[in-house]
Formats: structure tokens, sequence, C-alpha cells
């Protein structure tokens, strides 16, 4: 016989499990109103139009410049008078392009002035010796050139010189021209100091209207003076990996600057620095480069003024100066795109000045920034 319990418990849970069913079953008494939909937000569409340079709080840092900023200028020498002519023979050699190269005559660096005079070939040699009459000094005609000092002959420096300048190696010009390759070095080296300082005297005061901006990865030998003994040199021969920097005009397609260095800012600056002391005053051109990001930097540096702003509010501190470019710099760059070493695409950016302005200045020359156009 069931306990009556057992009913009791039974209806229990009937009634339990009825209430749950009618709170899923009776409609609620809340009407619940249609949320309106969120309207869209078009995305932000990202300009491609370059910021306008703020300008920068502190001036660029500049080795060479620092350099020159701590170093006195000196005055320039007195030109001292012209000597008059002797009563002697009448001189028949030249010396109006030489100049006495003794440290310590007034006369030193000076041409044109009557001081110096022919005194024949000494020992029989290929080279005229001169004589100063101020300071009573002798020296050889080949003072100053790579040919002074030399036992070898004049016509085998030049050929050793012209076969380095077509690429042939130190020790394979050696061999060719049976002479000893550390013989060979030195007038490369004495070759390379006289060339810069030639460059340096005669490229000066340029004015040019756009200069090209690139450097080219390469394999090239590095010496430096008392760093490594020549035959050391000689072995690290096509070993030392660095970047050479150029610096061309493509009008007259004149080297401005060559140098070689490391792909970083300091060489940046280097190189630009080396631009503003050939240029001349004033001269600000079109620059043209890749897309290295140092070379913003390096052309701002030397190629920018302070600017006062204007103040936002009638009252209060007036804002700080900022290093902007000058007004009549402009610069583009022309970044290219590899995949796989072949040539996917360029892109323009105008940094300094605008896209009408950089455009008037190659349609002088027909040109225009496209993929044949290096920067």
């Amino acid at each position: 016989m069931v306990s009556h319990l057992f009913f009791y418990q039974l209806a229990l849970i009937a009634l339990v499990w009825l209430f749950v069913m009618l709170l899923y079953i009776w409609p609620n008494a809340r009407v619940r109103r249609p949320t309106p939909a969120a309207p869209l937000v078009p995305r932000r569409q990202h300009t491609t139009e370059p910021k306008p340079f703020a300008g920068l709080t502190t001036k660029p840092y500049c080795a060479l410049c620092e350099q020159e900023s701590a170093v006195l200028h000196a005055s320039p020498p007195w030109r001292p008078a012209p000597m008059p002519p002797t009563n002697r023979h009448p001189r028949t050699v030249d010396t109006s392009g030489h100049f006495c190269p003794h440290t310590g005559c007034d006369y030193r660096g000076w041409l044109g002035l009557g001081n110096l005079r022919a005194n024949g070939h000494p020992s029989g040699g290929p080279w005229r010796q001169f004589q100063c009459r101020a300071c009573e000094g002798y020296f050889l005609e080949t003072h100053g050139t790579i040919f002074h000092g030399k036992r070898g002959a004049v016509e085998l420096i030049v050929r050793v010189l012209a076969c380095l300048a077509e690429g042939l190696g130190i020790r394979a010009t050696a061999r060719v021209f049976e002479v000893d390759p550390n013989t060979v070095l030195h007038w490369l080296v004495e070759a390379v100091e006289h060339l810069r300082a030639f460059s340096s005297y005669f490229l000066c005061d340029l004015h040019v209207g756009q200069l090209q901006l690139d450097e080219l990865y390469a394999v090239l030998r590095d010496l430096k003076a008392g760093a490594i003994s020549d035959d050391e040199a000689i072995e690290r021969l096509e070993r030392s990996r660095d970047w050479v920097w150029t610096a061309m005009d493509p009008t007259s397609k004149l080297l401005v600057v060559v140098d070689v260095g490391t792909r970083t800012l300091a060489m940046a600056q280097r190189v630009v620095h080396q631009l503003v002391q050939v240029l001349a005053p004033g001269c600000v051109p079109l620059f043209v480069t890749d897309g290295f990001k140092e070379y913003r930097t390096a052309i701002l540096t030397h190629f920018g003024h302070w600017m006062q702003r204007e103040r936002r509010q009638d009252k209060g501190p007036l804002p700080k100066p900022r290093w902007m470019p000058l007004p009549a710099l402009l610069y583009a760059q022309v970044m290219k795109s590899y995949r796989r070493r072949r040539l996917v695409g360029v892109a323009h950016r105008v940094v300094f000045g605008t896209q009408l302005a950089i455009e008037q200045v190659l349609a002088v020359c027909g040109w225009i920034i496209n993929r044949h156009y290096r920067g």
C-alpha cells in the first residue's frame, strides 16, 4: 500500500514544474521596444598628402660644423710687394706658375711676384730647379706633385695609375709593369691625396640647379694611415665592404662630392657638409635622393634656419622658435620597391617644397620625376 506522503510529494513537484513552465509561456508584461540600429560610421580615410613640417626644437648635430665653429679663423696673409727685375740676362723660363714652398718665407704660396728664378738641372736630372730670391731656398719644379722625389719614369707612373683607374688590382698592376706592390700602393695613395687637393681648389662657388644624391654598395679597400701595414693592406684588397656616396649635377654630369663610408646619419651629414663647402653662398639647389631617411636630417641641418612661430593666444609666453627649412629649399625622394632583385614599383614623395615648384625646376631641362630619374 502506497503512503499518502508519496502523493503529497508528487503533487508538490507537479506544482513547481507547472510554475516554472508558466514563467516561460506567460507573455511578458513589459513591451520590448525595438532598439534603434547604430548608424554606420564610415572608416577614416588615410590621406596620402604629406603633413606640413612642424619644425625641430633643436638644430640637428653635425660634427664637421662643430669643428669649424670651434676653430678660430686666422686673418688672411698679407700679400708682399712684387720683386723688381734684376739687371742680369733676361729670363727665358716662365716661373709664374710656381711659388716658394718654404715655411717662413714671406712669398710662400704667392704666384707671379718675380721672386723665383731658374737654376738649371741639378745632377743632370730631367727636372728644373728654382731658387727663391727672398729666402734663398731651392726646390724642384715637381714640388707638390705626385712626381716629386720619384725615381720611376713619369710615363711608368702615369700608366700604372691609368690601370688602377680602369679597375685593375694592385698586385695585377705590379705584375704587368714589374713593380713592387707596395710601390704601386704608395703611388695610388699619393695620387688620391693630390687629386683631392686639386678638386677642393677648383670646385668652389658652384651654381647648380639640382643635385642627385645616392649611395652605392661596393667592396672597397680600407687603408687607414698607421692602422695596418702595407702588406696587410694589400692582403685585405677587395675585402672591406662599404658604401660609395655620390652627389652629382645631372645637367653637367659633374660629380660634386664622392666619399666612402657607412650608411649612417653621420656619413650623410658629412656628404651634405661637403656640398655646402663647394656650393656658392646662397645657392639652394633641388635635392633628389632615394628613400634613405637620414638625408632629410642632413639636408635640413645645412639648409635650415630658426623661425619664430606666431602666438596662438593674446597672452602668455612666446612659443619656442623652430628649426625650419629655408623657403627656397626643394627636396623630393624617389623610393623604389624591389622583389627578387627586380624593380616592381616606384613611389615619389615631396619632403620640402611643393610638387609644382619641383616640376618647374625639372621642366627647364625637359625632365620629370619618374623611374628613370634616379635620386
